[in-house]
This record gives C-alpha cells, structure tokens and sequence, in this order.
C-alpha cells in the first residue's frame, strides 16, 4: 500500500513539473514573440514596403512577364498560361507565412489586389498587341477574368494557410490558443456543453486540421475557377 501511494505521488510530481515546465516554456515563446513583433514593427515604413515588393510586386511582375511570353512571344496555348498563375503565386504566400506569425485578412486582400492587377495587367497587354479594349465587354467576358483573378488570389491564400500551419507545427506552444471563430462555431452547435477539457481537446484538434481542409478548399477553388474556361 505505501509502494502504491509513494509510486502516486511521484507521478503526481511529475505532472506538477511538467506543468510548470510548460507553463515556462510558454512564457518563454511569448517573450521571443512579443521581441519578434517589436523588432518586425521597428522596421516602420519601410519594412511595410519591403514586404509589399517582395511578395506582391514580384509575383506581380513575374505573372505579367508570363503572360507577356506565352501568349504574345510564342504564341501558345493558355492552358499554360493558367497553370502557371495557379502555381506561382502559392509560394509566395507559403514564405510568407512560414516565417512569422501574421494578420491573414490584410494578406488576403494584397493578394485580391496581386490577382486584380495582374489581370489589368495583361488585358492591357493584350489591347496593345489586338487593339482591343482593355476591360471586358459583356457580361461572359468579365465573368472569366474575375474567375481568373480569384485563381490567382486563391492561390496565394492556400500558400498563406499552408505556411501558417507549418509555423504553427513549429511553434506549437504559440499556436495553443483557440481560434474565436473555432469557439463561435461550436456555441452554434451546442458543442459548448462538453465538459471543458472535451471542449479544449475538440477546439485544439478543429485548430490543426481546419486549416489543412481550408487550403484544401482553397486549391480546388484555385483550380476550378483557373481552368474551368480552358478544358
């Protein structure tokens, strides 16, 4: 009996341990977080700009250079031309993301401005080459231009969330809290009468798998809307 209770307290140490270790190690994160969040922000104006150039003046300049090559130098089949807009700008978004924590809103909408000016862009182009004009002309015209600029804007989105759930699997302490739309989400369904701990450990694994059936989502949108007009 006295074996059983000393084995019992000695795990019960342990946990009391390990729960302080954990509770260190995510102060620990917090303050490496909070430095890399102060040390982003120090960069001002031009860190904004640096950001903005790299990962959407770039992608920008290279899907109107594509464009530019394939449809008015050689001449050839747009099938390419819409593959590539589909994988080109997904990686982007994935560095962008992998590296730091950040506001996937304001990416999301740099991204609808990288998908819309690209577009502008090569319509442009191509009334220099055709004479034609540069907006759509009908209703069926402008339907597949926004088709294809969400192809593009969905591709960087699925770059984004898959970067995100990598620097989350890498800073696992960091990603532990909820997401508040994962908790509104089960206030809705009445999940919220699980006990706390069904809760946390529902909550937590909503967490790691939405963002892989999200991306997920978002790839077959990006391709749908891509190709749809092509095949």
């Amino acid at each position: 009996m006295m074996v059983k209770l000393s084995e019992l307290e000695s795990q019960i140490a342990e946990l009391i341990n390990q729960e302080k270790n954990d509770k260190r190690i995510t102060e620990l994160e917090a303050l490496i977080e909070e430095y890399e969040i102060k040390s982003y922000n120090s960069r001002g104006m031009k860190g904004t700009i640096l950001d903005v150039l790299l990962f959407l003046v770039i992608p920008l300049m290279l899907l109107i250079g594509a464009h530019d090559i394939i449809t008015v130098v050689y001449d050839t089949k747009m099938v390419y031309l819409r593959i590539l807009s589909m994988l080109l700008p997904l990686p982007f978004g994935y560095v962008l993301f992998s590296t730091r924590r950040r506001n996937i809103w304001t990416w999301f909408l740099g991204a609808v401005f990288l998908a819309v000016s690209a577009v502008i862009g090569m319509c442009w182009i191509t009334s220099l080459v055709d004479q034609s004009p540069v907006l759509p002309q009908n209703l069926f015209e402008w339907r597949e231009v926004l088709e294809y600029a969400a192809s593009i804007a969905f591709s960087f989105l699925t770059g984004m969330l898959i970067g995100g759930m990598i620097y989350n699997q890498q800073h696992p302490k960091r990603s532990a809290q909820v997401e508040p739309l994962i908790k509104f989400l089960t206030g809705i369904f009445g999940i919220g009468e699980l006990s706390p701990e069904s809760l946390h450990h529902l909550m937590k694994k909503l967490n790691e798998y939405g963002g892989t059936l999200v991306a997920l989502g978002t790839t077959s949108i990006s391709i749908y809307t891509g190709l749809k007009h092509i095949l």
